[in-house]
């Protein structure tokens, strides 16, 4: 009788050892994000607003449920076979989230992550990752579609004369580049807009003379670009060599921590971009936390945004595990998927557009507006947010030029 209870006692304490072992556990997530290759700067800071929210998340708010959020980042240099060797590692490993990058790696990836069923979000926004079967792939917030339709909503709005504003594309020729060619050519169509020209390069060129000689020739009025910070830079050096003086316009890629450096009597009043984030001229909630985080962990001190992209996916992450945690009792890559698809109209203080996921829709959001690039690495407001295909366009600006 007294070894029996002995003995119980003994399995009894064992078990609960392996409860709290077991909820102490961390939430495991994965990042496959580029660290050393091309526009690697981008990526660096990416990590460092993702790190610096989920160390915040542990250090403040006590991680999630009692479970610390435990981050791994790992650098695929902007190569696809490298990412999806990373991504099936991270799925082997049974990690619980996980964070991609590029549209081409996002894309090869999406396979595996659907076999394993880890919830994905993908640090570039292309809308082919949002084709079905959309399992288990997320976008943080609108896609390239949605930089397509506010970009040349904006064009057929600011432009002068009776005749449509002509158009030229700018892009690179692999899968991020052309991202805007489909949904720019749909809405060009259907609003009245004449794109002249669509100009693609390889990524590694270094001067586009040639390309902007085109547009030129093309009678171009504004340029669209889908390109890399760096190369945003080559064609405005192209543009004044070449004695082109137009607006050009990029989608929310275009700029990075180097570019104002590089940038530095180039940019002028030529220069906007569609983002669909906060800015600190705003003040909202969302504001407040970047500055929370500038002033803890000092990686940062100013607004830039790829840092808050960073800090954006890390938000949804924690939101999502900590809903899962509330809904199911149990955080695992299941159950976080199945929380996410409950979001509706998520609310991350302004730093983002209301997110919404459901079962077929795993976009965020479709909300945008046009911001001026400034040389001092500061962005003003040209419209205010809308979304473009329910709600009308309100400029604020137009170009100076």
């Amino acid at each position: 009788m007294k070894k029996s209870f002995v003995l119980a006692i003994i399995l009894g304490i064992f078990c609960i050892g392996l409860s709290v072992s077991s909820e102490a556990q961390p939430i495991k997530v994965g990042a496959v994000i580029n660290l050393t290759g091309p526009a690697s700067t981008w990526g660096q800071y990416h990590a460092k607003g993702h790190r610096d929210y989920f160390n915040y998340v542990n250090e403040v708010k006590g991680g999630i449920a009692g479970r610390k959020l435990e981050l791994t980042i790992v650098d695929h240099a902007y190569k696809v076979p490298e990412a999806v060797k990373f991504v099936k590692k991270f799925c082997e490993e049974k990690v619980d989230m996980i964070a991609t990058w590029d549209a081409g790696s996002g894309n090869q990836a999406k396979p595996i992550i659907q076999e394993y069923k880890i919830p994905t979000i993908n640090y570039s926004t292309d809308q082919a990752l949002l084709k079905q079967p959309t399992g288990y792939m997320y976008l943080p917030f609108g896609s390239y579609m949605l930089d397509s339709y506010i970009v040349l909503d904006y064009i057929r709005n600011i432009h002068k004369g009776k005749d449509a504003p002509k158009v030229g594309l700018l892009t690179y020729n692999n899968p991020y580049g052309k991202t805007i060619h489909a949904p720019s050519k749909e809405y060009a169509e259907k609003n009245k807009i004449n794109i002249v020209s669509i100009e693609e390069f390889p990524a590694a060129t270094v001067d586009l003379t040639t390309e902007m000689l085109r547009l030129k020739n093309k009678g171009a009025e504004y340029i669209f670009v889908q390109i890399l910070p760096a190369a945003v830079i080559t064609a405005l050096k192209a543009a004044d060599k070449i004695g082109y003086n137009v607006p050009f316009f990029g989608t929310w890629t275009a700029t990075d921590p180097d570019f104002f450096k590089l940038g530095k009597g180039l940019i002028r009043d030529r220069l906007a971009m569609q983002f669909c984030g906060v800015l600190p001229q705003d003040k909202t909630p969302g504001i407040e936390v970047l500055q929370k985080l500038w002033a803890r962990y000092k990686t940062i001190n100013y607004f830039e945004t790829s840092y808050w992209e960073g800090v954006v996916v890390a938000m949804i992450q924690e939101r999502a595990a900590h809903r899962a945690a509330g809904l199911f009792k149990t955080i695992n890559a299941e159950n976080i998927n199945k929380a996410m698809e409950t979001f509706n109209n998520e609310d991350f203080g302004g730093l983002v557009p209301y997110v919404t996921y459901t079962k077929d829709n795993h976009e965020g959001s479709f909300k945008g507006r046009i911001v001026k690039i400034n040389e001092d690495a500061t962005y003003e407001p040209m419209t205010t947010f809308y979304d473009p295909g329910k709600e009308k366009i309100k400029v604020l600006k137009a170009p100076k030029m």
